[in-house]
Order: C-alpha cells, then structure tokens, then sequence
C-alpha cells in the first residue's frame, strides 16, 4: 500500500503525519486489499472571516475507487471525521464483494 499525503495552503508537519498514518491503520485493518491512499489536507477561505480545513482521500482498490471528503475548523477533526466516513464505505464495499462471492457458491448445483 502507497500512501500520498499533501497539502494545499497547509505545511504537513511530522506529528500531522503520523496522526494520519495512525488513523489509516483502522481502515487498513478492517480492508487489507487496497492498492494506494492519496491524502489532501487544505485550508480554504470561503470568505476572510472563516476558515475551514479540509481533508480529502481517494482510495484506490482492485477495481474501483473510494473518495471522501469531509469539512471542519481543525484539521485533526477533520481527519477524524474523514475517517469515519471512510470506514463506513470501506466496510460497506467489502459487504458488497463478500457477498457477490458467496453468492456464487449457492447456484453451483449439487446434482452429479
């Protein structure tokens, strides 16, 4: 697994590094089949007076790709809470292919 982590408008610091590396795990954990992970936390400026903070994923696997992104006013809330959506479509896809699979096993005739 290759994991990409950028930032727009926002200096990746080791600790901030590390808090993403540590959060991926869970979602690693529950789905070990994934290709790559590319991470994009930003700052954007809708207006002067407020700022959110952004974080972006997109999550390749064997044949198709997952992207969550998820708004917030700290950048490590915004994290934790990207993770969660991610976690959820990750367990969400795997149901998906677990269930095609075992599927095929039930119209397999018994008759010899």
């Amino acid at each position: 697994m290759n994991l990409l982590l950028t930032g727009h408008h926002l200096d990746i610091s080791p600790a901030l590094r590390e808090y993403v590396e540590s959060k991926l795990d869970r979602v690693v954990r529950h789905f070990d089949q994934i290709i790559d992970i590319a991470v994009i936390l930003g700052v954007e400026k809708p207006s002067e007076k407020d700022k959110r903070q952004r974080a972006e994923v997109n999550l390749r696997l064997k044949g198709t790709v997952l992207h969550v992104e998820h708004f917030a006013e700290d950048v490590y809330t915004a994290v934790d809470g990207l993770i969660d959506k991610l976690d959820r479509q990750v367990l969400k896809y795997k149901g998906k292919v677990q269930s095609h699979q075992n599927e095929a096993l039930k119209h397999v005739s018994t008759d010899l």
